[in-house]
């Protein structure tokens, strides 16, 4: 059985989460908890040198990373419904990857960071101005179409999804963003959906 080792307050374990969910595949869920550093500790280091969550491991694939964790679940389960594989459709797809570990991390995701887990290494104004910026683009992108790309959703729309919703647990006001709060809705729809523990967001569980 798929084996998915996370935090429940990890947007990034989420993402790994719920696509697992969408699949409808059976999976185990182990609860790494980052508050007493159990993903620092000898045992699970040896799983993952890198001490990061999630890690999934599929038989004798072991994988770490959310967006590869994504990238692996659509080709091997899921197919062109998920991941497309023409170069063009792909690299679309692969953008999207690339905003959720570079603009949606700067922003709310390291927003919520400091507010919620107190991470004191985090710029809040920088990330909260990140946020805003990336909210925007993303609002202003999903004002004639219904998803990210090609009219159906996608890993893209999973790798961005969490850290957006969650985006008020960073004190990041989502009601100027009307698209984006449709596309929330649209996800959370979906079949097989699952929601993750959050302070704000509808996304509450656990």
């Amino acid at each position: 059985m798929i084996k998915l080792y996370g935090h429940k307050l990890s947007g990034n374990s989420y993402k790994a989460r719920l696509f697992l969910s969408l699949l409808n595949l059976d999976f185990e869920w182990v609860n790494v908890d980052l508050m007493k550093a159990e993903h620092k500790s000898p045992e699970y280091l040896a799983l993952n040198p890198f001490g990061q969550v999630p890690l999934l491991i599929d038989g004798d694939t072991k994988l770490a990373d959310a967006q590869a964790i994504l990238v692996y679940l659509a080709r091997q389960y899921g197919g062109e419904k998920w991941l497309p594989s023409d170069a063009l459709s792909l690299a679309q797809v692969i953008r999207w990857l690339s905003t959720a570990a570079g603009e949606v991390r700067q922003g709310p995701e390291n927003a919520r960071l400091y507010h919620l887990f107190g991470a004191t290494n985090i710029n809040v104004e920088r990330a909260t101005q990140k946020a805003e910026y990336i909210l925007t683009q993303l609002d202003n992108h999903l004002s004639d179409r219904t998803w990210l790309e090609f009219e159906r959703p996608t890993i893209a729309d999973f790798a961005i999804f969490p850290y957006v919703d969650l985006a008020p647990d960073g004190k990041i006001d989502l009601s100027p963003y009307p698209n984006l709060l449709a596309w929330i809705e649209r996800v959370k729809q979906l079949p097989h959906f699952i929601p993750m523990a959050g302070l704000y967001g509808a996304t509450r569980l656990d």
